[in-house]
């Protein structure tokens, strides 16, 4: 089976008559995606694209029970709008809003952990199950089903590896965003646990970049707890030192979070690390046939 979302999810949309929302609502539909219901704030009543539209998460809850909600607010309600869905007791959330306060982050972190939601973001560009359902921006057109499982900080990196794996012969059984921000809900280790327990899955794309240590506490966790190949790119080689590079966690500080520092901890884990952008397809597909 697929990880994260399935054909079967029911999944919400918070900020659904926005801009952003109306878009993508409308795209996750054409793919299939089980949208039961929306929320905005003084539109109850209305229907988008079909789906009709409630004032509260609590009372779209009540109605159509979804699990999964999918969030396109403006930054300044992305904390209040994630903890309205945790406390209305939906399970996972996907969070596309970028620019959320690190600190109201912190909170809805500790928040969601307490209660047990998983949270993909904050400014992720979601999860596509190919062939089942969407609940974010992707190009869904470039995603075909198969047995690799592709987690990435950046969206564009996503696509363009998702993309080079499907022209290299191969397919996807779950691809997603963790998101590029300093604190997000889930991390590397979390995914990298739910695709070794999945059948679908044979191996493991990891795309990192420079800033942080999540890959370097990833590849503890390759060392220790996987069994599945795993490979791994990271961007960000030539980014100056103490300079952000598009993603608020895209950071190097005190010669930590380098790519060389990422480089040899995925290495000492066993992992097989591309250099260059460009042979993400041919090297997957060369870990598939030797593995």
């Amino acid at each position: 089976m697929s990880v994260g979302i399935h054909a079967s999810s029911r999944i919400l949309v918070q900020g659904i008559t926005g801009k952003e929302g109306l878009f993508h609502t409308g795209l996750c539909l054409e793919y299939r995606t089980n949208i039961v219901a929306g929320v905005t704030p003084g539109k109850e009543g209305a229907l988008v694209h079909g789906v009709p539209v409630y004032d509260t998460v609590h009372e779209a809850k009540e109605r159509h029970d979804p699990d999964t909600s999918l969030i396109f607010v403006p930054p300044i309600h992305g904390a209040d709008a994630l903890l309205e869905a945790i406390f209305a007791g939906i399970k996972n959330i996907v969070c596309i809003t970028e620019g959320i306060p690190v600190h109201d982050m912190m909170k809805v972190k500790r928040i969601a952990d307490t209660y047990g939601s998983v949270l993909l973001g904050p400014n992720c560009p979601g999860i596509i199950s190919p062939g089942e359902a969407k609940a974010g921006i992707m190009p869904a057109h470039i995603f075909q089903k198969g047995s690799v499982g592709v987690i990435s900080r950046s969206g564009t990196l996503l696509y363009e590896a998702a993309d080079q794996i499907v022209q290299a012969g191969l397919g996807i059984s779950t691809a997603l965003g963790i998101g590029g921000d300093p604190i997000t809900g889930t991390d590397y280790r979390f995914w990298l646990e739910a695709f070794e327990k999945d059948d679908q899955t044979e191996a493991v794309l990891m795309i990192g970049e420079i800033g942080g240590t999540k890959e370097e506490d990833a590849a503890d966790f390759i060392k220790r707890r996987m069994t599945k190949p795993v490979i791994a790119f990271i961007a960000g080689r030539s980014a100056p030192s103490g300079k952000r590079m598009g993603h608020a966690g895209a950071i190097i500080n005190g010669g930590k979070g380098t790519v060389a520092s990422k480089e040899q901890a995925f290495s000492e884990a066993g992992v097989e690390v591309i250099e260059s952008l460009s042979d993400i397809g041919t090297s997957v597909r060369t870990l598939i046939r030797r593995g």
